[in-house]
Order: C-alpha cells, then sequence, then structure tokens
C-alpha cells in the first residue's frame, strides 16, 4: 500500500450561495504527480488554496504531510512548497535575492541559503540571470524562479497551480522538464492543477477531473482512456439527426453515438473495420458524410466521456478568472 501524504474529506468551499468546491474526497500518494484537471472555474484554484492553507474550508478537512490543514495550518505551511497562478516573485529584486528573500521567511540560515540558491538556480537554468531584476525577465524565467523559491525550503510537497499558463508550447515543455526533474531527483510529492488535457496524459501519474466542483473521475491516463473503450470515429454529414438513426439500427459493434456542436461522435470496436461500414450505410440513405476520422482513445475523449462535453472555455469564479488573466497578461509582457 502506498502512503497517501494528501487526504481530502469532504472538502467544500462556498462563496455566500456558491459552492465553488462539493464535498470532494481523494488521496495523493507519496512520490506521485498527482494532475487536477479541469476547465477555468471547475474548483481548482478554490482546493489548491485549501490545501495549502490560504482559504479556510466551509466544511470537511484535509490532511497534508500528516497535518490537518485546519487544526495544525502552520505545520502544513512549514511541510510544502507552492508555486500560485499568478507570479508573485517582487519584480524589484533580483532572481538571487528573492530566493534569498524566501529563505529569510523560512528562517534558513544564510550560509545554507546561499547554497541553495545556487543550487536551485543552477537546476531551473538562471544562474546567468541570477543579479538581474526580475522585471528584466520573461515568463517562463518568471515561472521557473518560482519554482526554485517554492522549493528553498526542501519541502515534501510541491503545489503548482496552473504552472503553464500563458506559456508557448515551448517553454510548458521546458517548466515540465524541471516538473519531473524534481519528482525523480527529490523524490517529491507533486500536486499540480491544469486545463491542458495533453499535459495531463503526458505528465500524471494519476489524474482526478474536477468540473463545477465535483471530482467526476480519478485514476491513471490509461486507466481512465479504458473507460472510454474501443475507437471514436468522429463525423460531419448532410443531416446528423438523420444520420444517427441509420447509426444506431443499421451498424453492429456500436457502444455509443452521441451528437456533439460539430457533429457526431461513435464509440466503436475496430474503428478501421466499421468505418466503411457507416460510411455504406449513410450513402444508400442519401445521406453524404463531409468529414470523418478515426481515432483511439485520447484524453479529450476522455474528458467528454465523463462529463459529456469538451473542455470549457467559460468563465467561472471572478476570483480565480482575474488571477487567470492577470497571469496572462504578465506572461506575455
Amino acid at each position: 500500500m502506498r502512503e497517501a501524504i494528501i487526504k481530502a474529506i469532504n472538502l467544500t468551499k462556498m462563496f455566500g450561495k456558491f459552492v465553488a468546491v462539493d464535498h470532494i474526497n481523494f488521496e495523493v500518494y507519496d512520490g506521485e504527480i498527482f494532475g487536477f484537471l479541469g476547465p477555468n472555474g471547475a474548483g481548482k484554484s478554490t482546493t489548491i488554496k485549501m490545501l495549502t492553507t490560504v482559504l479556510r474550508p466551509t466544511e470537511g478537512t484535509a490532511i497534508v504531510n500528516g497535518y490537518d490543514i485546519i487544526k495544525d495550518p502552520a505545520h502544513v505551511r512549514q511541510s510544502i512548497g507552492v508555486v500560485p497562478q499568478e507570479y508573485t516573485a517582487d519584480e524589484d529584486l533580483t532572481g538571487w535575492e528573492n530566493i534569498m528573500m524566501m529563505a529569510g521567511l523560512y528562517g534558513i540560515p544564510k550560509s545554507i541559503a546561499d547554497e541553495r540558491a545556487k543550487e536551485l538556480l543552477d537546476m531551473v537554468e538562471l544562474s546567468f540571470a541570477a543579479n538581474r531584476k526580475v522585471s528584466t525577465y520573461s515568463g517562463g524565467m518568471r515561472r521557473r524562479l518560482e519554482i526554485a523559491m517554492s522549493l528553498v525550503s526542501r519541502p515534501k510537497v510541491l503545489f503548482l497551480d496552473e504552472p503553464t499558463i500563458g506559456l508557448d508550447a515551448q517553454t510548458r515543455a521546458a517548466i515540465w522538464n524541471y516538473i519531473k526533474k524534481l519528482k525523480e531527483e527529490y523524490d517529491m510529492t507533486i500536486f499540480v492543477t491544469t486545463h491542458y488535457l495533453e499535459e495531463a496524459d503526458m505528465y500524471g501519474d494519476r489524474i482526478a477531473i474536477i468540473d463545477k466542483g465535483k471530482i467526476l473521475a480519478i485514476g491513471s491516463p490509461k486507466e481512465l482512456k479504458e473507460r472510454v473503450g474501443g475507437d471514436v470515429i468522429s463525423l460531419q454529414t448532410t443531416n446528423d439527426e438523420e444520420a444517427m438513426k441509420i447509426i444506431s439500427s443499421v451498424t453492429d459493434g456500436i457502444l455509443d453515438v452521441k451528437k456533439l456542436e460539430d457533429g457526431i461522435r461513435i464509440k466503436v470496436k475496430g474503428g478501421e473495420e466499421k468505418a466503411p461500414l457507416i460510411l455504406e450505410s449513410l450513402l444508400k440513405r442519401g445521406i453524404k458524410v463531409t468529414r470523418m476520422s478515426i481515432t483511439e482513445p485520447t484524453m479529450d475523449e476522455v474528458y467528454m466521456e465523463i462529463t459529456g462535453k469538451r473542455m470549457r472555455d467559460e468563465e467561472g469564479s471572478k476570483e480565480e478568472m482575474f488571477a487567470f488573466r492577470r497571469t496572462l497578461r504578465r506572461a506575455r509582457g
């Protein structure tokens, strides 16, 4: 049995009558990368703020590193590192000074802090910019610096809230290389929130899918994909409503048929064999297929299967969206 280093127990947060996080339960195991996947406003940032003692739960609690977030928040804070969604490094200080300031907050002696600052700046490849003001850093450099700042206390658990938001694809990949390096070299437990499906798929040991404050599924990427089953055929036709009836009644081996905004989604065993049969059945009934694709299950299909919709890009709570927009502006600045 793996040790649960984080355990959420009916964790709930309400803002007035709005339920941001709704009685969620989950465990994060020692040494894993745990992905918290959901759209903007799903409750990811609110959850991470409760786990890191920034927000007090309305109901329920959580145990982090053996400490209760309500009864013993000080010990929780001493044992974790946090990289929030919004950039927090002081722009008027250098990279080196920011790390030393963080070390001072933890009461780390200067001699030890100097050694750790050098080690951490080397690790995130910022030694060349150690004496530059953070105001001159790019978005990716700032994120790497904040990861280094969060590690100065040698935490057992690192919380990363949307660490790659607003960054280009190349920089996002580089940030994830550092995250994997932390796990491998320091055997660190990493709790990371994201709304990038491909990131959760590629890097998460296990993933929790959260939407509208509720956890809908938890498992490894492989386990979640197995819930979809079979291949996925996507169609657009000249008459989708009639096509759905024909597909359901005429062809065999169909596991599921759903109408989406952009066409029809068919879950089927043996997609390459069934696609020509589906096409033939529709053409015989006078329905033309304007687009067809066959794919193996992806995290996008998993999300679709579990939530009934594709990843939304709609506004959540005002608090989360303002932070989201501020971070985007500064990442692109």
